[in-house]
C-alpha cells in the first residue's frame, strides 16, 4: 500500500514551505463565505484574478481550479502567473489524498453488487451500519491487525468508540481483545446491544452450519463510558480503564430465545424503566460505567490493578507489562492530539492507528476554547476504594496528579510552534474538513446546491443592515433551500432568528447580488483550494511531533475520499517492539 513517509528534514522543509504559503493567503482561508457581501469578500481578491475567474462556468471551476487529476486544461482566457502559482503551490504542498493502485479494491468494486454492503465485509458487520462506515472498519480493522501482529499485542483500546462497528469487527471478526471507551452513554448503550445482537448471530450459524472462520473470534468487547481529558496524564488515562474494570458486573449468560420475551415483557409494564442488554440502569446512570459484557482476561487481573475478585489493588497498571495499541476512528478534536501523546508517554501503549476530524475543535493557544468543543463531563466521586490508604476520590475525568498542563492540540511538535505565521484560524480549520470530492462532483454537475452560498450571503447583508450587532449568527438549516425562491427562503431564515420578513432589502438590490451567484461560487472555491494545505499541516505537526519524539511514522490515505473524506491515518509503532 501506498504511504506517505518523508526524511526529518523534508518533514521541517515542508512545514515551513506550508506556513509561507498559508500565511500569505489568510485574506483567502480566513474568510466566512456569508460574508461575501458584507466584507466585500471579491475586491479582495487581485484584479487579474478577478478578470479571468469572474466569467468560468461550474465544470470549468472544477477542472481549472480544485481537480488535481484533470490532464487537459482548457483555459476561455490566459490566466495571470500568480493565479497559476497560487493553484500549483496549493495542490503540490497538499498529502496526496489517493492511495496508488498496489491491488487496493474500487470501492466501486466493493459496493457494485449493492450500494449499501460491502462485498468484502461479513454480513453480520454490516448490519446498522451505513456503506461509508462499512468501508472504515474493514480497512482501519485491517490496519490495526497488523499493527497488533508486529507489536505482539492482542489488546486494543478503541477511543471514541460511538456504537462499537469497528470494535465488534476488531474483536469478532479479527480475535483480538478490545476495551472500547465513548463519552456517549446512549451510544455505548447500543454498542451492547448490537453485541449481543451479533452474538446471538453467530450462536444461531454456529448451530445451523457448524463452526465458521468466526468461531476463533475474541472475547466480547467491553465497553467504558467514559470522557478522556485531554489535559491528563497517561496514567490517568490508565486509572479510568482501570477503575471501569474493576466495576465491571458479571456477564449474564447468553440467552438468545429469551430476547424477545423481555422486550414484550418491558412493553406491558410501562412504569418499569425499559431492559436494555449490557448495563444495568443504575450503572448507566454513574459517569464512566461500564457494559455488562464479558470483560477482556488480559485486563481482568494484573493489567489495571485489580485482584481477581474486582478488588482495587491500590497500584497504578504502570508496572503491569502488558502492551496495547491505540486506535481511533474519527476521533474528534483534542482527542487524536490526546491519544498521540499518550502514545508517546505511556510504556504500554506499542502502536496507534490515529484518524482525525473535526480540525476546527482543535485547541491553540490563539483559540484556546474554539465552539463545539467538548468540555468535561460532571465528575462525582465514587465510593472509595478499601484498599486504598488514602481513600482518595475516584475521579476519571481530572486529577490534580495527573494533569499536562499548557498542551493544545495544535501545534503540537516544537517545530512547527517555532514557525513563523504557524496559526491557523478556527475558520481555516473548519474548511480543511469539508469534502473536496462531494463538492468537484457538484460543481461538474451545475447542482442547484450551489445557490445556497449566494442565499446565504445575501440573507447575511438583510440581517446585518437590520441588526449589526447580529454577525454570522447561526441560522438553522432550511430543508431544500436550493429549490426555493430566495423570498421564501429569507422569510424562512429571518423567523427562526425572530425577525420579521419586511427586514427584505428592495428588490433591485436583492436581484443584484443573486446575480453573483457564480461569484460566489468561485470564491468558496479558491477557499476550498486552501483546505488540504491546512490539513496536511495539521498532520505534518503530529508526524515531526512523533520524529521529535524517537518515533517514526507513516500516513497513509487509506480510505476512499469520495466514500470518506477525512481518509489519513496515521500510523506509527514503537522500535523496540
Amino acid at each position: 500500500m501506498f504511504a506517505l513517509s518523508l526524511s526529518s528534514q523534508d518533514q521541517r522543509d515542508l512545514a515551513r514551505n506550508l506556513t509561507t504559503f498559508l500565511s500569505q493567503y489568510k485574506y483567502i482561508s480566513d474568510s466566512y463565505i456569508i460574508e461575501f457581501f458584507t466584507e466585500d469578500l471579491w475586491e479582495r481578491l487581485p484584479a487579474q484574478w478577478r478578470e479571468v475567474l469572474c466569467g468560468l462556468s461550474f465544470p470549468q471551476i472544477a477542472d481549472l481550479l480544485l481537480d488535481t487529476k484533470c490532464q487537459e486544461k482548457r483555459y476561455p482566457s490566459a490566466w495571470p502567473l500568480s493565479l497559476l502559482a497560487f493553484r500549483a503551490t496549493a495542490h503540490a504542498l497538499s498529502f496526496p489524498r489517493r492511495a496508488g493502485q498496489g491491488g487496493a479494491v474500487d470501492p466501486v468494486e466493493e459496493f457494485l453488487k449493492n450500494h449499501s454492503q460491502s462485498s468484502m465485509l461479513s454480513h453480520i458487520f454490516r448490519k446498522h451500519v451505513k456503506p461509508k462506515k462499512q468501508h472504515e472498519i474493514r480497512k482501519l480493522g485491517s490496519l490495526v491487525k497488523q499493527l497488533c501482529d508486529q507489536t505482539n499485542c492482542e489488546a486494543v483500546v478503541d477511543v471514541g468508540s460511538g456504537q462499537g462497528h469497528l470494535t465488534r469487527f476488531l474483536s469478532f471478526g479479527l480475535g483480538l481483545s478490545v476495551t472500547a471507551i465513548e463519552a456517549d452513554q446512549r451510544l455505548v448503550t447500543m454498542a451492547t446491544k448490537f453485541d449481543e445482537e451479533l452474538r446471538c448471530t453467530l450462536e444461531k450459524e454456529k448451530t445451523r452450519d457448524g463452526p465458521s472462520d468466526l468461531s476463533k473470534s475474541g472475547p466480547s468487547p467491553h465497553h467504558v463510558v467514559g470522557w478522556v481529558n485531554p489535559k491528563a496524564s497517561w496514567e490517568l488515562f490508565l486509572r479510568q480503564l482501570r477503575e471501569a474494570e474493576c466495576t465491571a458486573a458479571a456477564p449474564s449468560p447468553l440467552d438468545c430465545s429469551s430476547r424477545k420475551r423481555r422486550r414484550n415483557s418491558a412493553e406491558l409494564d410501562q412504569t418499569q424503566a425499559p431492559l436494555a442488554t449490557g448495563p444495568e440502569p443504575s450503572a448507566l446512570s454513574i459517569p464512566f460505567s461500564v457494559s455488562a459484557t464479558t470483560p477482556p482476561p488480559h485486563w481482568s487481573t494484573n493489567s489495571f490493578g485489580c485482584s481477581p475478585h474486582g478488588r482495587h489493588s491500590g497500584e497504578l497498571a504502570g508496572q503491569s507489562d502488558k502492551s496495547l495499541v491505540l486506535t481511533g476512528l474519527h476521533a474528534c478534536g483534542d482527542l487524536s492530539a490526546t491519544l498521540l501523546r499518550h502514545f508517546v508517554e505511556c510504556p504500554h501503549v506499542r502502536g496507534i492507528t490515529s484518524v482525525a476530524c473535526c480540525y476546527m475543535k482543535i485547541t491553540t493557544r490563539e483559540y484556546p476554547s474554539p465552539p463545539g468543543l467538548v468540555v468535561a463531563p460532571p465528575a462525582p466521586a465514587l465510593a472509595p476504594a478499601p484498599q486504598d490508604p488514602l481513600h482518595r476520590p475516584r475521579l476519571f475525568a481530572d486529577d490534580s496528579d495527573g494533569c499536562c498542563p499548557g498542551a493544545f492540540g495544535y501545534p503540537m511538535s516544537s517545530w512547527v510552534r517555532g514557525l513563523p505565521g504557524h496559526g491557523l484560524s478556527y475558520k481555516a480549520r473548519e474548511g480543511a474538513c469539508h469534502a473536496m470530492e462531494d463538492y468537484l462532483e457538484r460543481l461538474r454537475e451545475g447542482s442547484l446546491l450551489l445557490r445556497t452560498h449566494c442565499y446565504r450571503a445575501t440573507l447575511e447583508t438583510v440581517i446585518r443592515e437590520a441588526r449589526p450587532e447580529m454577525r454570522r449568527v447561526g441560522v438553522q438549516t432550511i430543508k431544500k433551500a436550493h429549490l426555493l425562491p430566495f423570498t421564501e427562503y429569507a422569510r424562512l431564515g429571518l423567523a427562526r432568528l425572530g425577525l420579521p420578513p419586511s427586514l427584505l432589502l428592495e428588490p433591485g438590490r436583492l436581484e443584484a447580488m443573486l446575480k453573483q451567484e457564480a461569484r460566489v461560487v468561485v470564491y468558496f472555491s479558491l477557499a476550498l483550494l486552501l483546505a488540504p494545505a491546512v490539513e496536511t499541516l495539521v498532520l505534518l505537526d503530529r508526524i515531526i511531533y512523533l520524529q521529535e519524539n524517537g518515533v517514526k511514522s507513516k500516513l497513509l490515505p487509506l480510505f476512499d475520499p469520495e466514500l470518506s473524506p477525512r481518509n489519513f491515518v496515521l500510523v506509527a509503532m514503537k522500535t523496540d517492539c
